[in-house]
């Protein structure tokens, strides 16, 4: 597990790499980073365009970077959405992918301009996990 300490470092990569992202239509930046087993951060943005289905996700973008990289296995996830005041958790598309490399009691920190954060774990967001029941 990783503390407060680590989770509030990775977090300001994810704000710092979320003014990177392509969001000309949405108008809607979102900054990841993900800390893998070795201590490497792999950050990823959201790339928008014009046929929103072929947007690509902050999260699965770190991810996939990540995974091309040789890494295939995380210990935390941070999110970083500036342009929404309030946190914004991850999609439905992402949470799916996430619980793919990530182990239900991976912590996960997502937030807004504001104050507020939200940590979480995999399986908070993800609760009923059929990947990992059909693994054992």
């Amino acid at each position: 597990m990783i503390d407060n300490e680590q989770m509030n470092l990775l977090f300001k990569e994810a704000q710092k790499i979320a003014l990177k992202a392509y969001a000309p239509y949405s108008k809607f930046r979102v900054g990841a980073a993900l800390l893998c087993e070795d201590g490497t951060v792999i950050t990823g943005v959201n790339v928008e365009n014009r046929s929103f289905g072929l947007t690509t996700c902050a999260e699965r973008n770190s991810i996939c970077t990540a995974v091309a990289q040789g890494h295939l296995r995380f210990k935390a996830l941070a999110v970083s959405t500036p342009d929404s005041v309030d946190p914004t958790g991850p999609c439905g598309a992402c949470r799916q992918v996430i619980s793919e490399f990530m182990p239900p009691d991976a912590p996960v920190r997502f937030a807004g301009s504001g104050e507020k954060q939200v940590n979480s774990t995999v399986g908070e967001l993800y609760p009923l996990d059929s990947l990992h029941q059909l693994r054992n």
